[in-house]
């Protein structure tokens, strides 16, 4: 007989986002049950399967792919795990393991400008956000210092607090970048979970440049890290575990989940609220397939939003050889960015961007690059010796608008357990193509300051993903147009909440994952309020308050 399976709050997923709620809900007292529909990883033998691996750009290749949990990978061949409906391409690849993607993550840890949760009020473009900047400080915060952030002030995200730590060590590359740019360009260190120092008992980086696909010494904050801390203190952890149907009873509460094990078992859990954590494909996936007849169109999707207003990061970019040896990859992949193009009036014309330079070495391009135009003996090793030393790139991170035409929905063809593959429905707006447009520009200007030549720019009918998967589960106050609430929770279930990147209303220009694990923070605490259970931030209020 199946085991019976309850907890007060069940999570659906161990990701970043839903491994940190799962933990702040146990550390104030809830019992706290985690199913994952991926397996359990190692560290140690991630890292040597990426060592051992030919592929070493393709950051997926470590990780396990399971027939029971399958995702979408696109180097070197789409899977055809994500049904493509177009009329763009949209190459997403994550990880369904414990742990989630963030275990090959660059850890950019941004936050958003206050500008951000405002652009349909200020630039006439896109929808606000229900909540403001204000309110997200406190919860930025709080997952900074659990995750150990570092970065520069000078990124237009005001803070009330310092950053836990200071920067990683600026690699040669981005000191003789700046110096070059400045008085034209501000270049500065990337806002990063990455320690500069000892922090949460996991050493500084030292610099090994492969932050993706795994960082070998364990410097970079990981969904790892949080399902381990999540399981120190006490959550309970089902790995295997493909949730496939959702519960509700008749006051349309949720009242059971149910998983298949890898040979199709089914079994139900129980509990008394629920989060769902999937990343912004699986959890709408999820919702769509969990149809009743109170919701046909499946959980939590009365206003039919479920799986819309898709978005990420397309990038463009320019790669040359600057007029000097740089030795890109020394240091983090992706240390230092220019942040002047976040925000401005131009968004009510265009779509902002930040530019990011990468740090990657580029022995391994080069050579792969000389192969293919057959240059050898002798002329090889010049080459090899040149472009590995001068050749650097800068790519845009540009904001999507949410479009609602923009979505996940059910897919024809079905995985081992029968259950549909998400179909992505995806375009690059105007808007979009725009801010890529304004950026050359910049490109060519930065090329210049450089000393570059050899331009070659990226194709501009061919935006590269950024893999920050936004949108699909948007939070809002209109039931009709929206699928939670500002505190995450579904506009038709009062018992269900959902973390992660999905619910953001907007994507603006930075990396979600910051913004997802602060929203899934303040999420956690606002369920122990509303449980009778003092949040953390109605303690601190009642401490600060104190004579």
């Amino acid at each position: 007989m199946a085991e019976n399976l309850s907890a007060d709050v069940v999570v659906i997923g161990s990701g970043i986002c839903g491994a940190l709620a799962a933990l702040a809900l146990r550390k104030r007292g809830a019992s706290v049950l985690m199913l994952e529909a991926g397996p359990r990883m190692d560290r140690g033998r991630l890292v040597a399967a990426f060592r051992n691996s030919p592929r070493k750009s393709d950051w997926m290749a470590p990780y396990p792919y399971s027939p029971w949990a399958p995702h979408p990978v696109y180097k070197p061949d789409d899977n055809g795990y994500l049904m493509q409906a177009g009329p763009y391409p949209y190459p997403a690849e994550y990880i369904r393991a414990v742990g989630g993607t963030s275990w090959h993550w660059a850890a950019h840890a941004w936050r958003l400008v206050p500008n951000d949760l405002r652009i349909r009020s200020l630039y006439d473009v896109g929808v606000d956000w229900p909540i403001s900047y204000d309110d997200l400080d406190p919860w930025y915060q709080q997952a900074e210092e659990i995750m150990g952030v570092c970065g520069s002030d000078q990124t237009g995200s005001p803070r009330s607090k310092p950053f836990p730590m200071e920067p990683v060590a600026e690699p040669w590359a981005m000191r003789r970048i700046r110096e070059r740019l400045e008085g034209t360009y501000p270049v500065v260190a990337n806002t990063v979970a990455r320690n500069s120092r000892t922090y949460g008992g996991r050493p500084a980086c030292v610099g090994n440049n492969s932050c993706q696909p795994i960082c070998p010494v364990n410097a970079q904050y990981t969904g790892g890290v949080a399902v381990a801390g999540a399981e120190a203190a006490g959550v309970r952890l089902v790995e295997n575990a493909v949730v496939y149907r959702i519960e509700h009873d008749a006051r349309d509460r949720v009242s059971a989940v149910h998983y298949y094990d890898p040979d199709k078992g089914s079994h139900r859990v129980t509990g008394k609220q629920f989060i769902l954590a999937a990343n912004g494909i699986e959890s709408p996936k999820l919702l769509l397939f969990s149809t009743s007849d109170r919701f046909p169109n499946g959980i939590a999707n009365r206003s039919g939003t479920v799986g819309h207003k898709l978005m990420d990061h397309p990038s463009t970019s320019l790669a040359f050889y600057a007029d000097e040896e740089l030795w890109l990859g020394r240091g983090p992949q992706s240390p230092s960015s220019i942040n002047t193009m976040r925000d401005g009036e131009f968004r009510r014309r265009h779509s902002p961007y930040r530019l990011d330079f990468t740090n990657i070495s580029q022995v391994l391009g080069a050579t792969e690059a000389l192969i293919a135009e057959g240059v050898y003996g002798p002329e090889f090793d010049k080459q090899l010796r040149y472009r590995a030393a001068h050749q650097m790139s800068v790519k845009t991170v540009l904001e999507v608008l949410p479009d609602p035409t923009n979505r996940i929905t059910l897919g024809t063809k079905k995985d081992a357990l029968g259950i549909p593959h998400p179909q992505v429905h995806y375009n690059v707006d105007d808007y979009t193509r725009a801010g890529a447009k304004a950026a050359i520009a910049d490109f060519a200007r930065i090329a210049g300051l450089m000393g570059g030549t050899q331009l070659r720019y990226s194709d501009p009918e061919h935006f590269a993903n950024n893999q920050h998967i936004t949108g699909t589960l948007s939070m809002g106050t209109d039931p009709t147009d929206s699928v939670t609430d500002p505190w995450g929770r579904a506009h038709d279930h009062e018992n269900l909440f959902m973390c992660g990147t999905g619910v953001m209303p907007t994507s603006a220009t930075m990396n979600s994952t910051l913004t997802g694990v602060a929203l899934a923070l303040r999420t956690a605490d606002h369920m122990l309020g509303a449980a009778g259970v003092p949040s953390d931030m109605q303690a601190a209020q009642a401490e600060a308050s104190a004579p």
